[in-house]
């Protein structure tokens, strides 16, 4: 059983209970960081999202079975109120508690479940060497995701860099031998991450209109070659952080992970493959 499906059954055994992201990353032997991230790249949803989304679901059913008091149901969800159980109900299924209990009706409401992964990991990972990295400058097109919608957001990200190659002052690389990264940083405990598609310059000056900046120190990583066609890197990610990561002798470092897309990949087929430069630390 890999972190994350410990993650899975600690919070469906005991969601009932006082939790929060230390308890649930404690539950599956991995640091509060690595959690967020693993879980994200393993299910699609944040951690405390899904703990959220779960005590709430099962609140409804609850609520649609006639329970005679909404503030013992409000309690058993973790909200210490009938104000905020309330709020963050309507929030989730567009309806109030007193609604649901009164029509002891939730087909209407979109619940979410148990989440059943494959329990079959990916193994045919390739082991990754491992590079102390340079100070790396890069500038490009960022935005802020909250894991949900980054499957629709990220390649628009790309479509609006792709004219700008070439031309960003101070890049590195040469006009020809484009070398760009796909970098995800400033993850947060809720899953949340900024994703910015860029290049290398050699200086911060003279940019274009709306592009962002990241500095990324110096850093000791392990490497993965993602071989196949880009839309299959979700499962190369997950093997990397859900398999690799917790068998190793490193923790996930609080840093920037990167994609890294050299000359060889080709933006319109997808096809060409990339690497993965995972930040790491040995394990304590």
């Amino acid at each position: 059983m890999n972190p994350v499906e410990k993650a899975i059954w600690f919070i469906e055994g005991h969601f009932a209970q006082p939790l929060d992201l230390d308890d649930i990353a404690e539950a599956g032997g991995i640091s509060r960081f690595h959690m967020s991230r693993a879980f994200v790249v393993a299910t699609g949803r944040p951690v405390i999202g899904y703990l959220r989304a779960r005590r709430l679901s099962e609140a409804a059913r609850a609520l649609a079975q006639g329970a005679p008091d909404i503030l013992s149901v409000a309690l058993e969800a973790g909200y210490g109120s009938h104000e905020a159980f309330t709020r963050a109900f309507r929030d989730q299924f567009g309806v109030t508690p007193e609604q649901v209990r009164a029509r002891r009706d939730i087909a209407n409401l979109i619940l979410v479940e148990p989440i059943m992964l494959d329990s079959t990991p990916r193994n045919d990972l390739p082991p990754p060497r491992f590079e102390d990295g340079r100070p790396l400058l890069i500038v490009g097109v960022q935005q802020h995701y909250d894991c949900n919608d980054a499957g629709a957001g990220i390649p628009s990200q790309w479509r609006r860099l792709v004219p700008h190659l070439g031309h960003i002052p101070n890049q590195v690389g040469g006009d020809q031998a484009y070398v760009t990264y796909g970098v995800c940083a400033n993850a947060d405990d809720h899953g949340d991450f900024d994703y910015l598609a860029g290049v290398e310059v050699a200086a911060f000056s003279d940019l274009p209109a709306g592009f962002s900046t990241l500095r990324i120190p110096p850093q000791r990583y392990a490497v993965f070659r993602h071989a196949e066609h880009i839309s299959t890197i979700r499962a190369t990610m997950r093997a990397i952080w859900t398999v690799w990561l917790p068998a190793s002798a490193y923790d996930a470092a609080d840093a920037p992970l990167f994609e890294r897309y050299g000359p060889e990949f080709d933006p319109r087929t997808g096809e060409g493959g990339l690497e993965i430069w995972l930040p790491v630390k040995a394990k304590a």
